[in-house]
């Protein structure tokens, strides 16, 4: 509809083609360039960076790949391909060329030359899409660190790119004076911002501290792995669950009861992705604090994408960047019920002899699961035997509320409490007073 000249509404003439009306999506080029130190992963070495732009918003119009021995330093990818890349971007009218590596600014900013249109490479795009799903203030501040310190060396082709494209003098940029301020203020938003997420980190370290008591296990695993699907299904928890990559961007942690043990707090973390940017790791260090604490790691895996092996993988190496390549881990492979190649299961399933296959969103193997939990965590406890006076009431009190009590035997004013008790709170009950005996847990 469209008013006339009186302000009445007028219908919008018919021939008027519709995709005019609206915002258009940006029309995307992707690029992969597959070196020997970095080779592709499965049959669509496409497959993953399609995912990421349309989860960005972006319309995939064309792509383009290349296998090369080494790169081109100026360019990244060859003469030859440049050239086919510009007309491929005139011929669908693209808006945006999106690299499944990362590039230099020197290379984005040749590349933008010759094609015209903007750049983007894998890292770019990964904190793009962190920046629109960031939800909680800790989250942008996350992000936002993570950005500046990326463009923070960009800053030079950013001017000459406005110095282009918006009719700077004499094509010599706004100038250094104003390039040396942006950098000053980038340095200051960037103190600003780690003083922030110091303070961020500190108070999460505190909170994550006082569960130290607690049996907690962590949610971790590649992006769109059904960590979130899994939580509510164990949890009933209710958490915002999307089948778009990165749709976790907060921490959440729920009760989860199991049946004849007791409570344990699950946590889900953010999802991870091969070729992570590593600011963004350190950025959100203290995210990831959950991981780092929890007694025990569920790493969800999507067993039904064709590249389970290399998002184990993938996983296993932030899991080693953040410190938690020694935590007890528990292998849980989701998704079995969308499994098409079942070799594929069955050669994940003989290399990790202890995962655990579960649908989530069917409920399937679930059971199966808490039972494997139960055992993982109790792999940490210790049978002991407690001797201390009848009237220690803060210690007999800690036992009654902290271990699995398997019997009490009185002598006057002494009593004897059999247990089995996680080994990390231990050092509650030792003291004056207290005799500790550790024994061979009793077979039931």
């Amino acid at each position: 509809m469209k008013t006339d000249k009186g302000g009445r509404l007028e219908a919008v003439p018919s021939d008027i083609p519709r995709d005019e009306l609206t915002v258009r999506r940006e029309r995307a080029l992707l690029v992969s360039v597959e070196l020997p130190e970095r080779p592709w992963v499965g049959s669509e070495p496409l497959e993953e960076l399609r995912g990421l732009a349309t989860t960005a918003g972006a319309n995939v119009v064309g792509c383009l790949t290349q296998r090369r021995e080494r790169i081109v330093p100026g360019t990244y990818i060859g003469k030859g391909k440049v050239q086919e890349l510009v007309s491929l971007a005139e011929a669908e009218d693209a808006d945006v060329v999106i690299f499944d590596n990362d590039l230099t600014p020197a290379q984005t900013r040749n590349l933008e030359e010759a094609t015209r249109i903007k750049v983007l490479d894998r890292s770019e795009l990964i904190l793009d899409i962190f920046a629109t799903r960031a939800r909680s203030t800790e989250a942008r501040l996350q992000v936002e660190l993570a950005q500046l310190e990326y463009s923070l060396p960009r800053l030079r082709h950013m001017w000459k790119h406005l110095s282009r494209y918006k009719g700077g003098i004499g094509q010599r940029g706004p100038g250094e004076t104003q390039l040396e301020e942006d950098r000053r203020l980038v340095d200051l938003r960037i103190r600003d911002l780690r003083h922030k997420l110091d303070e961020v980190e500190a108070r999460k370290a505190r909170e994550v501290a006082t569960r130290f008591e607690e049996h907690t296990v962590s949610l971790v695993g590649y992006t769109n792995a059904g960590k979130s699907t899994l939580m509510n299904a164990l949890t009933g928890a209710g958490v915002y669950v999307e089948d778009k990559l990165f749709s976790t961007l907060d921490t959440r942690t729920r009760q989860w009861h199991l049946k004849d043990w007791g409570r344990v707090l699950l946590s889900d973390t953010v999802g991870f992705i091969r070729n992570l940017p590593h600011r963004l790791v350190a950025s959100f260090k203290a995210t990831l604090e959950e991981a780092r604490q929890a007694r025990l790691l569920l790493h969800v895996v999507d067993a039904s994408n064709p590249t389970a092996e290399h998002q184990v993988d993938a996983v296993a190496e932030v899991l080693k960047e953040i410190g938690c390549a020694s935590k007890p881990t528990l292998l849980v492979l989701n998704k079995i019920d969308q499994v098409r190649d079942h070799a594929s299961l069955a050669i994940l399933a003989r290399r990790y002899p202890q995962a655990v296959e579960v649908s989530a969103a069917k409920g399937i193997g679930l059971d199966r699961l808490r039972t494997a939990v139960i055992a993982a965590l109790s792999a940490d406890f210790v049978a002991a035997e407690v001797e201390t006076a009848a009237s220690n009431g803060r210690v007999l009190a800690y036992l009654r509320a902290h271990a699995e009590i398997l019997g009490e035997d009185y002598d006057d004013s002494k009593v004897t409490v059999r247990c089995q008790l996680p080994r990390h709170l231990l050092h509650h009950i030792e003291g004056p007073g207290v005799l500790v005996r550790f024994s061979p847990p009793e077979v039931t």
